[in-house]
C-alpha cells in the first residue's frame, strides 16, 4: 500500500456508530550484522508490513492490527476495532473526542548522505571485521564485538477528519567492544556505551573520519582499565559526560515524566512515578542551571519525526526550565485526562501496538563551562564515561548506576585512570547538586533502540543529547563494594 491506496482502503470502511477512523500503515525493514572474534556471528534480516486501524465509539477508542492488506483484512480489522470500542465505552473515565485525533497533511524522511541501501552485506561484514581485527591489539584482548543494526520504516497515516501523512526513517545503530583480562580482572570498554550510537541517517555516520581513532582509543582504553586502581569510595565530585548523561537523562527524567505513568497506567509493568500531577509548576526539580527539551526536530538524533502516532504535530517544548518542571511527557490522550501540558510524544513501535506516551528526544541544553574549566574548579572528584550498568527504583527515584571508564580529578588536574566506578543518589537532590553544565565543545548526541514500556511491550528508539556536567556531593564507589 502507499498513502492513496490506504485512503481507497478508508473510503470503503461503511462502520455504523463510528465517530472516526484512523488507519496507520507501517512497513519496517531491520538488518541485524555482528562479527564475534573476527567471524561473522548474526547476519539476519527481517520484515514487517500491517495496518493499525483505530476508531472512535461512544468517546472511547478501539484498536486492531492485521498483517492481510486487502479490503477485507482491513474491514475485519475495523469492524474488531469497533466491537472493542463498542465493549469498552460503557467502561471508560474518559469522554474522548475526534478533535483527540487533530488531522494532519505533514510529511518527513529522514535525510542521508550515504543511503543505508548502498552497502551489500559482504562489504558491511569486511568493515565489521577489520573493526574486530584493529581491536585485537594485544593478547590481553580477549573478545571482540562489532556490529550494526539497520531500521528502515515508512509510515502512511490517514484519516476520516483529513489526515493524508506519511513519514519515511532511516535508523542507524552501530558499536564495538573489546574485552581484556589480565589475571583475574576483566574490564569492558565500547564505542559510547551499549548500543549508544544510535542516529537517523546513513552510513556516513558510521564511517567517520574518526571511525579508525576511536576503535584504537576503546582497546587501549580496555587495557589501560585492566591496569587501573578500584573507583574510591567517597562523596565528593562528579563530573558525567555525554554518553553517561544519556542513560541518567533517560532513567531520571524521561521515565517518571511520563504522564501515562504518573496516571498509574505502567504501575503493575514498569513502575509508577515520584511525580505528583501537583508538582508541575512548583517542583524545582534540578539547580537552575537545568533545562531539559522535549526536541523531535533535531536532524540526524534518533526519534525526530515530524507528527506523533495521532496526528498532532511535533515540536521543541521545554521539560524542566531553571530547573522548574513545567511540562510532562504525554501526548494529547494524557494531557485531556490529566489536565496537564504534554507534547507530541504518543508513539507505537509497530504497526500492531496502539501509541502511547513515549520519550523521542530528550536534550539537556548546554550551559558555558568548558570540560577544562570543569576540572580546574574540582579540588577532588571523579569523570565518569560510558553507562555499564544501571538501577532505578520502581519510583524512579533512587538510582545506583556504573560506568566503564573513570579518572580522578586532585587538585584540578587529572591524575589517574580507575576501574569500576559507579555512583547513587536520588533523582531532585541528585539535579539540585549540579554546579556547572558544559558549553557546546562538551556536547554528545546519543541514542537507544530498545527502550521498553508497555503491556504488551513496545521497545521505540530514543534520543539523547548532552553537554558534560558538574555534580557535587554524590556517593561514588567502586566495584569491592
Amino acid at each position: 500500500m502507499d498513502a492513496s491506496n490506504l485512503e481507497k482502503a478508508l473510503l470503503h470502511l461503511d462502520l455504523p456508530q463510528v465517530d472516526w477512523i484512523g488507519l496507520r500503515e507501517v512497513r519496517e525493514k531491520t538488518t541485524h550484522r555482528m562479527i564475534r572474534d573476527g567471524k561473522p556471528y548474526l547476519n539476519e534480516t527481517t520484515l514487517s508490513h500491517g495496518v493499525m486501524v483505530e476508531v472512535l465509539v461512544n468517546g472511547q477508542f478501539g484498536y486492531a492490527a492485521t498483517s492481510r492488506l486487502d479490503s477485507e483484512g482491513v474491514r475485519n480489522a475495523a469492524q474488531q476495532a469497533r466491537d472493542q470500542a463498542l465493549i469498552t465505552s460503557k467502561l471508560g473515565v474518559y469522554p474522548f473526542t475526534p478533535q483527540h485525533r487533530p488531522p494532519t497533511k505533514k510529511q518527513y524522511e529522514t535525510r542521508t548522505e550515504r543511503a543505508l541501501n548502498a552497502k551489500t552485506a559482504g562489504e558491511l561484514n569486511s568493515t565489521l571485521i577489520q573493526i574486530c581485527e584493529k581491536l585485537k591489539r594485544s593478547p590481553k584482548i580477549v573478545r571482540t564485538i562489532a556490529l550494526a543494526h539497520v531500521v528502515e520504516t515508512e509510515v502512511n497515516w490517514v484519516s476520516s477528519n483529513g489526515s493524508r501523512a506519511s513519514q519515511k526513517f532511516s535508523f542507524l545503530t552501530t558499536d564495538f567492544e573489546a574485552t581484556a583480562q589480565d589475571g583475574g580482572v576483566v574490564q569492558k570498554r565500547t564505542d559510547g556505551g551499549f548500543r549508544g550510537r544510535s542516529f537517523q541517517g546513513g552510513w556516513e555516520y558510521f564511517e567517520t573520519p574518526d571511525l579508525w581513532q576511536r576503535v584504537e582509543r576503546v582497546a587501549d582504553e580496555a587495557l589501560e582499565l585492566v591496569a587501573a586502581e578500584e573507583c574510591p569510595t567517597e562523596t565528593t565530585s562528579l563530573i558525567l559526560m555525554p554518553d553517561q548523561m544519556m542513560l541518567q537523562i533517560h532513567e531520571s527524567i524521561g521515565h517518571p515524566l511520563e504522564i501515562d505513568r504518573i496516571l498509574g497506567d505502567e504501575r503493575n509493568y514498569a513502575g509508577w512515578s515520584f511525580v505528583k500531577p501537583q508538582d508541575f509548576g512548583r517542583l524545582q526539580y534540578g539547580s537552575p542551571l537545568m533545562n531539559v527539551s522535549f526536541d523531535p526536530t533535531v536532524a540526524h538524533e534518533f526519534a525526530s519525526y515530524a507528527f506523533d502516532d495521532n496526528g498532532v504535530e511535533a515540536r521543541k517544548e521545554f521539560l524542566i526550565k531553571d530547573g522548574l518542571l513545567v511540562r510532562g511527557l504525554g501526548g494529547i490522550e494524557s494531557q485531556a485526562r490529566s489536565s496537564l501540558p504534554g507534547v507530541a510524544n504518543a508513539r507505537a513501535c509497530s504497526w500492531n501496538r496502539p501509541p502511547i506516551d513515549r520519550m523521542a528526544n530528550l536534550n539537556l541544553e548546554p550551559g558555558t563551562s568548558s570540560l577544562a574549566e570543569m576540572i580546574a574548579s574540582v579540588e577532588r572528584g571523579v569523570v565518569m564515561q560510558t553507562n555499564r550498568s544501571w538501577s532505578i527504583d520502581d519510583f524512579r527515584n533512587k538510582f545506583q548506576f556504573g560506568c566503564e571508564y573513570a579518572k580522578l580529578i586532585e587538585n584540578g588536574k587529572i591524575v589517574k585512570t580507575v576501574r569500576n566506578p559507579n555512583y547513587r543518589g536520588v533523582t531532585v537532590p541528585f539535579w539540585n547538586s549540579l554546579k556547572k553544565v558544559g558549553d557546546r565543545s562538551t556536547f554528545g548526541i546519543f541514542g537507544t533502540p530498545n527502550c521498553g514500556k508497555g503491556e504488551p511491550n513496545q521497545m521505540i528508539h530514543v534520543g539523547h543529547a548532552s553537554p558534560a556536567c558538574l555534580f557535587e556531593t554524590v556517593e561514588v564507589f567502586g566495584g569491592s563494594v
